[in-house]
């Protein structure tokens, strides 16, 4: 399940400034155009559209799209006194948005003289995800973060045997899983209701939403008397892209005790949250 990505670009900045020399710029920072219309709208007004953007992988971090200058309306945002540095990019700029009354401090950044394995960027500028209200690409809303164009999300039916235990109890038993097979993070098992042990569970108000699945909700487990906060979740409807998975089950392999796999215990997994992370540094 993807992460819910906040200040993506914020992040990235803090992250590779602490020690720029773990890794030369060429590894770190991948940046290519995209053919995707996109769009980014504040209180209805869109302030973004362009159909010559680009995507900035960078290493430990979700991917982040770029756009033209003259792609962004420039009545709509305020050039910032913040500034900070990043050794992979150079020294950001920041911008406000400001649209009728309301003004979002900080929403936009840009490299104004970007490092030379980073010019990709000179001339363009990026959005918090978070801070502006809706994110388009053609005509449809998108969420949480850009689509990775090298991440492929396969949902699987499967007769393999599935167990769960958690905290020494068999908490889901299942032949009959679908196996969501998602590039950079680990295998996941989705599970019929009727093979999970649903007395042991209780409803959560965490929801999340997924770019690539859709809106997720989540259940609490009592087990032995421990309690474990949204070890399980579930696509109720999810994307049309992966509708295998509606209605199924889904736990954290890492938070619980084991998965057993056709009886042999399921090996720990990593996350990657770009596509350059998986290849050799």
């Amino acid at each position: 399940m993807s992460d819910s990505a906040a200040s993506t670009c914020q992040t990235a900045v803090s992250a590779c400034s602490s020690d720029p020399s773990v890794l030369p710029v060429e590894t770190r920072v991948k940046i290519e155009p995209t053919s995707r219309w996109v769009r980014v709208q504040v209180d209805g007004v869109t302030i973004a559209d362009s159909k010559s953007a680009v995507l900035l992988h960078e290493r430990g971090h979700l991917p982040v799209y770029y756009f033209p200058k003259s792609d962004v309306r420039q009545d709509l945002i305020v050039a910032s006194e913040h500034r900070t540095f990043c050794p992979y990019k150079g020294y950001a700029s920041y911008w406000d948005v400001k649209v009728g009354d309301r003004v979002i401090e900080q929403a936009a950044w840009s490299y104004p003289d970007p490092i030379p394995q980073s010019e990709g960027v000179r001339e363009y500028i990026a959005f918090y995800w978070n801070k502006v209200d809706k994110w388009l690409e053609e005509e449809e809303e998108i969420f949480v973060h850009p689509r990775d164009p090298y991440k492929r999300v396969d949902a699987i039916a499967s007769s393999r045997h599935i167990q769960v235990v958690l905290n020494g109890v068999v908490v889901a038993d299942s032949k009959r899983p679908v196996i969501v097979f998602e590039t950079g993070v680990p295998v996941r098992y989705y599970l019929p209701e009727e093979d999970i042990r649903k007395e042991l569970f209780t409803s959560s108000d965490l929801k999340t939403s997924c770019p690539y699945k859709g809106d997720a909700s989540y259940l609490n487990a009592e087990i032995n008397g421990q309690s474990y906060e949204n070890i399980v979740w579930t696509y109720q409807s999810p994307i049309p892209e992966i509708p295998k998975i509606s209605g199924l089950y889904a736990f954290y392999n890492e938070r619980v005790d084991t998965v057993y796999v056709d009886g042999v215990q399921e090996t720990v997994q990593q996350w990657h949250k770009s596509i350059l992370d998986l290849f050799e540094e």
